[in-house]
């Protein structure tokens, strides 16, 4: 495996990239897990990446994945790293109902078919 100057493996998956910061709970650990995931996302040399992009996408997916987690965690992880989910938004509006994710659902379905 090629490992990057941040010390990610290139072909890192998801969960071994994102999981750590489930369980980060300082402020000064998250914005040193997050600079090494900014530059894990540069380093793949796309010409459209800048650094505003890379935290974008950044922010994006870890909102993304603290959704997976406990409602506890995912306020955490949007504190912490300065994210909400791209989806349902922040945390503070209360997990999403069953229904409410459902709902986006067969949105999201609907709307990928056209």
């Amino acid at each position: 495996m090629v490992k990057g100057r941040d010390g990610m493996d290139k072909d890192i998956t998801i969960g071994d990239k994102y999981g750590p910061a489930m369980e980060i709970d300082d402020q000064d650990e998250a914005d040193r897990y997050f600079e090494k995931c900014v530059q894990h996302t540069l380093s793949f040399g796309y010409k459209d990446y800048d650094r505003a992009k890379a935290e974008q996408i950044e922010r994006s997916n870890l909102g993304y994945y603290a959704g997976y987690y406990s409602h506890k965690v995912r306020e955490r992880v949007e504190r912490l790293f300065r994210c909400t989910h791209p989806i349902f938004g922040s945390a503070s509006n209360g997990p999403p109902t069953d229904r409410e994710a459902f709902e986006v659902g067969q949105k999201r379905a609907k709307k990928a078919r056209h």
